[in-house]
């Protein structure tokens, strides 16, 4: 997939977006799920063959620092970051193949299984994220 690089750094950001709100649904981001989201990065996202970016180390940077910088500055919230992601994901139809969506459902599930189990927060955001990649 060949994307302008200023599309590809914001699917980046927008991916430590969703992130950041599944882990933060909550309202509190746990080490477990800041440790478990560096960990699902660097797991699935940089093996995989639909690089955007000009290196798996633009990729790694673009989703770690906004998920940092969200977490850092508690500026936006769970809802906040949800709804920017699906307003990239609407204005950006072609990025979210059947394989990129499913690749997203898997790791915000994973970081919201990281610490306890889901919650009902968590829960509901998951499965409104569901509804919307299918789409």
């Amino acid at each position: 997939m060949s994307l302008d690089k200023g599309v590809s750094l914001q699917f980046y950001q927008n991916l430590g977006k969703i992130f950041y709100a599944i882990a933060v649904a909550d309202h509190v981001v746990r080490d477990e799920e800041y440790t478990t989201v560096i960990h699902l990065v660097e797991t699935y996202w940089l093996p995989e063959d639909s690089v955007l970016l000009s290196s798996k180390s633009d990729e790694k940077n673009a989703i770690i620092d906004t998920f940092k910088w969200l977490y850092e500055h508690k500026e936006e919230d769970a809802d906040e970051c949800y709804k920017s992601f699906i307003s990239f994901k609407k204005s950006n139809p072609s990025i979210f193949t059947k394989n990129i969506n499913a690749l997203i459902l898997k790791t915000v599930g994973k970081i919201a299984m990281s610490f306890s189990g889901l919650n009902k927060s968590e829960l509901i955001l998951l499965a409104k994220l569901d509804f919307e990649l299918r789409k």
